[in-house]
């Protein structure tokens, strides 16, 4: 990931709006910044989301609440909790797909 040129910015995230995505269980809550190729995230999963797709994106993904069920296509699960992190590059390792049992909230760049 390169960051693209972009002046000093600050983010009150309690002011970004909210929107949702439906995954294949439970839902997404994302509340985004958006500039050229660069996305920053802080998003919510419900308790019992199932991500509605595998995913090839690269993404710098922080825990900051609960935890968060990451299943690599090759079959490869990891559990994370609040304070870890997972970064995997574009079209990287494998395609994976979150899920959570009690619900998660992430900081994500991608």
């Amino acid at each position: 990931m390169k960051l693209p040129k972009l002046p000093f910015t600050v983010t009150d995230w309690n002011k970004v709006p909210v929107t949702e995505h439906s995954g294949e269980q439970g839902k997404a809550l994302w509340r985004s910044f958006t500039t050229d190729d660069l996305r920053v995230r802080i998003v919510e999963y419900t308790p019992g989301y199932l991500a509605d797709h595998w995913c090839d994106r690269g993404h710098v993904l922080y825990v900051l609440e609960g935890e968060l069920d990451t299943e690599l296509r090759d079959g490869r699960t990891f559990k994370l909790t609040t304070g870890m992190s997972y970064q995997v590059s574009d079209y990287g390792d494998e395609a994976h797909r979150s899920s959570t049992k009690t619900g998660v909230k992430l900081f994500i760049v991608d």
